[in-house]
């Protein structure tokens, strides 16, 4: 307990699945937080599960307008950032044949632009030692039929976090990178599909798992805990794939 005591955190996609889970678990460790969500609905829904401690600020992660105005309402409030994890993304999959120009830019927007520009808006706030924290996938080391698009984002992600490191080193900032297998998140019923055919889906990537089950929210907040926690102060450009061995195996 108490490893984030001090600590300002920021999560992006803070309204559910993982970014949630890790911002309670963040909460249990001692940090304040400030959560994000572009649905106004859930954003509200986990304020409240959160509790008071927790500052929720509607935006969207493609929007760079949003992101200022989460950079000017941190600042404003706290004054400084110690923790960024920039957790906010989008997942949606279709054949080549079937992917338009709409579909490839709106991944990259959420998952690609919006990252990038996030870190470059916090830049002025990160405290020296700050971690930031990306959300990649091991999407992006494996081969995954229907998923180009994602799994470019993802791969641009992982890259991200190398190329950052590097340049962030000296101003004791380190970048680095958690890479989720399947998870039982709300990602599942944004797909457009069928309940049954959710469940079929879930089922088959469990089956693609070395453990043969998808992972927890939780389990991949535990990571995030370490990764924002000064425990991780000797890692720059580092990714932790969490995917039952996907990936690995």
């Amino acid at each position: 307990m108490n490893r984030l005591i001090n600590k300002v955190a920021v999560i992006t996609g803070g309204n559910s699945g993982i970014g949630l889970a890790s911002a309670e678990a963040f909460l249990r460790e001692g940090a304040t937080v400030v959560i994000t969500g572009r649905d106004e609905a859930t954003l509200t829904a986990a304020q409240k599960r959160l509790g008071t401690k927790v500052t929720a600020v509607l935006s969207d992660a493609a929007k760079l307008g949003d992101i200022d105005a989460l950079m000017a309402a941190v600042k404003a409030k706290h004054g400084r950032i110690d923790v960024l994890f920039l957790n906010a993304g989008i997942a949606q999959f279709a054949p080549l044949e079937a992917s338009d120009e709409a579909f490839f830019d709106r991944q990259f927007s959420t998952n690609v632009k919006g990252m990038f520009f996030t870190i470059k808006r916090a830049l002025p706030l990160l405290a020296s030692g700050a971690s930031v924290i990306l959300t990649s996938s091991v999407a992006a080391s494996v081969g995954i039929p229907n998923s180009s698009v994602y799994s470019m984002t993802k791969a641009a992600v992982r890259n991200l976090a190398r190329t950052l490191s590097a340049e962030l080193v000296d101003r004791g900032i380190r970048v680095n990178v958690i890479s989720p297998g399947p998870i039982e998140t709300p990602i599942f019923g944004r797909l457009g599909l069928p309940q049954e055919a959710v469940a079929q889906l879930a089922d088959q990537l469990a089956r693609a798992v070395p453990m043969k089950r998808v992972g927890k929210a939780d389990e991949v907040a535990s990571v995030a805990v370490f990764m924002a926690s000064d425990e991780s102060s000797y890692m720059a450009g580092s990714e932790v794939i969490v995917s039952g061995g996907q990936g690995n195996l």
